[in-house]
């Protein structure tokens, strides 16, 4: 599958040209690496949450969605987290991917210019309609959840 993406660059003189785009780390990965597209390095404090820009931009074909994800070194190792993940680019939408990132370790920690942030995860979707019933069929679960099922 062939995706449409491009670079923007927001304030004049930015140029994030020598970023790599958006690759696959191994032959097995899901995510691609998508890389900070900052010009001076940016701190998470502790508990602070930012929004970090890609200069990237992407034309999705419809049924087709963008997933944000977090990079699990850096969740593991420094308590960043890509919030509200997965995030999702709608196929709609072209303005710069930006991800949010929290900081939920005990420590600041450090952004800098090529740094890999988070992972895309190119995922197809259905559109459904919703049909209204007065009941739903059994099932072996019935309406248990939120731990029912043991730990």
């Amino acid at each position: 599958m062939n995706i449409r993406i491009t670079r923007i660059n927001i304030n004049p003189g930015d140029s994030f040209d020598d970023l790599p785009l958006p690759a696959y780390a191994t032959s097995g990965s899901a995510g691609m690496d998508v890389y900070a597209a900052v010009e001076e390095p940016k701190t998470i404090e502790p508990g602070a949450v930012c929004l970090i820009p890609t200069s990237l931009a992407i034309a999705l074909e419809p049924g087709y969605e963008c997933q944000v994800r977090s990079r699990s070194g850096l969740s593991i190792k420094h308590g960043i987290f890509a919030l509200n993940a997965p995030g999702t680019v709608d196929s709609d939408y072209r303005g710069e991917i930006k991800i949010i990132l929290a900081n939920f370790g005990k420590a600041s920690f450090r952004i800098e210019r090529g740094d890999r942030i988070a992972q895309l995860v190119i995922a197809r979707y259905e559109h459904i309609k919703w049909d209204i019933v007065d009941d739903l069929p059994e099932s072996s679960r019935g309406a248990g959840g939120f731990g029912s099922t043991g730990v």
